[in-house]
């Protein structure tokens, strides 16, 4: 009897327990006597929150605030880039306040230390020094790098295939450089100009870029949206790879299969080839062997940094001072990114408090079930947050805590839980008309004289609905391995 309560017991609180924590805990509790059991029972379950869905209500207000005011300014007001004019740091703030405003039941000293330890977590800490660090690898190398892969590969490669080469250098450049705003602001004024001298269609070479973009986006080891899913989820970013590799590889190569497609049917010219240096890739080249190594990612940026520095000093492309002016402004665009993650981390932390999380929890049970329905929901989930804010980092750190809940739950390993998170983001990201990237393609076509719409550039994205096919056939088909690596 007494051995058919403890099951009984731990199967209940396997939903709230790591492994460690249920081991730890059925050990404690063999020791002690049917009533004792009773008794830690009774304070595990005093412990649990009661589900409170207005305890979501700061998610809400951020949500009103961010959202409904940039969808005024940027279609109902006319205002360029006017989504991204809201102050994202100032939204946070207005939900945390809502947020501090809840559950009466605690003081304000309380509730400043829930938020403490939510942004106190080991998790939030690498992640900072990683963002810190990776902003500081792309101030060092700086544009040219990028734009020698692109020139190089285009000088080498028949201009029948200049839009594949688009779309691969995009890959390369995304993937080392870990974004994918910075990849279009590089490759975009290449594929203009590409379509102006070779007469390929301008949406295609700009929805090859963006395709291309979003794949580096989604698996490079220095990308924000790599590292938070990773950190949310406690998994190793070399097992995040290799499980988002087998989602992103097929849909990349039908990707490319089809842009070679439309252009076999296109008439084309020449293309313009501008002067490249080839040894400036080295730096990424190092980080993205290194990253697919798994080696440390705080060693493979260092060596990055260093490597790049030397680089760029040696041939003359920087100055000692203007180096370090780099570096400084590399980790400085990190800081609202960094700003973000902590505000998150603390409004989570009171809205998990207050009930929040287990009122979502309830509300994803009852529509998903099993393994493969707690990964779809795990995707629906940061899609949602994404469409919403129209930032997938964003949208990964407000819906990891959840994620990181769900994944214990549904048996879903730590690996597949931060693949997930990170794919459908990108997915919803490279889409919706309003995100930054399809945003800065459109200004940067505006400001080299061409007319353009996102409507238009849509049609042609193919990677990303692609890479949506594959990752539904990746939850429902592909079987979950539960290994080294959860």
């Amino acid at each position: 009897m007494h051995r058919v309560f403890l099951c009984s017991f731990t199967k209940e609180l396997s939903i709230y327990l790591t492994k460690g924590q249920k081991a730890n805990t059925i050990t404690k509790l063999m020791r002690r006597t049917p009533g004792r059991i009773f008794m830690k029972k009774r304070e595990y379950f005093m412990e649990k929150k009661p589900a409170r869905a207005v305890a979501l209500l700061p998610i809400g207000v951020f949500l009103v605030l961010y959202l409904g005011l940039g969808c005024l300014f940027e279609y109902g007001l006319k205002i360029e880039m006017g989504f991204y004019n809201i102050p994202i740091v100032v939204a946070f703030l207005a939900a945390i306040l809502v947020a501090c405003l809840q559950n009466r039941a605690l003081s304000f000293d309380e509730k400043l230390e829930v938020m403490a330890k939510g942004v106190g977590d080991k998790n939030i800490m690498t992640m900072i020094l990683i963002f810190l660090a990776a902003g500081v690898f792309v101030g060092v190398v700086g544009r040219s790098s990028a734009e020698s892969v692109a020139y190089f590969m285009l000088a080498h490669i028949p201009a029948r295939f200049a839009v594949a080469v688009l779309f691969v250098v995009s890959c390369f450049v995304s993937t080392a450089m870990g974004t994918s705003c910075g990849t279009i602001t590089l490759i975009v004024p290449i594929a203009v100009a590409v379509a102006k001298a070779s007469g390929f269609h301008l949406a295609l070479c700009i929805g090859s870029v963006m395709g291309g973009a979003m794949f580096g986006d989604n698996l490079s080891f220095i990308s924000d949206t790599t590292i938070a899913a990773c950190s949310t989820q406690g998994c190793e970013m070399k097992d995040k790879f290799r499980t988002n590799f087998r989602i992103a590889l097929p849909a990349a190569l039908v990707t490319l299969a089809l842009i070679i497609v439309f252009s076999l049917k296109s008439d084309i010219g020449a293309v313009e080839i501008s002067e490249y240096h080839l040894l400036q890739t080295v730096p990424y080249l190092l980080v993205l062997i290194g990253g697919v190594a798994g080696v440390n990612v705080f060693l493979v940026l260092l060596t990055g940094i260093f490597s790049g520095a030397i680089i760029m000093l040696a041939t003359g492309a920087v100055h000692p001072t203007e180096l370090l002016g780099n570096m400084g402004s590399g980790a400085s665009g990190m800081f609202e990114t960094i700003m973000v993650t902590i505000l998150v981390s603390a409004m989570c932390g009171l809205i998990r408090e207050y009930g929040g999380f287990e009122a979502l929890l309830g509300f994803i049970r009852r529509i998903f079930h099993g393994n493969k329905g707690g990964q779809l929901g795990i995707g629906l989930l940061v899609g949602a947050m994404d469409i919403a804010t129209a930032n997938n980092t964003v949208a990964i750190v407000m819906a990891g805590p959840i994620a990181k809940q769900m994944s214990e739950e549904y048996g879903i390993t730590g690996k597949k839980s931060a693949s997930l998170l990170d794919t459908f983001s990108c997915i919803f990201q490279g889409i919706i008309p309003y995100g930054a990237q399809m945003l800065l393609a459109i200004s940067a076509v505006s400001e080299l004289g061409e007319t353009l719409t996102a409507f238009q550039i849509i049609p042609f994205l193919f990677y990303p609905f692609l890479l949506l096919i594959s990752s539904l056939v990746f939850i429902f088909l592909v079987p979950e391995r539960k290994a080294a690596g959860h």
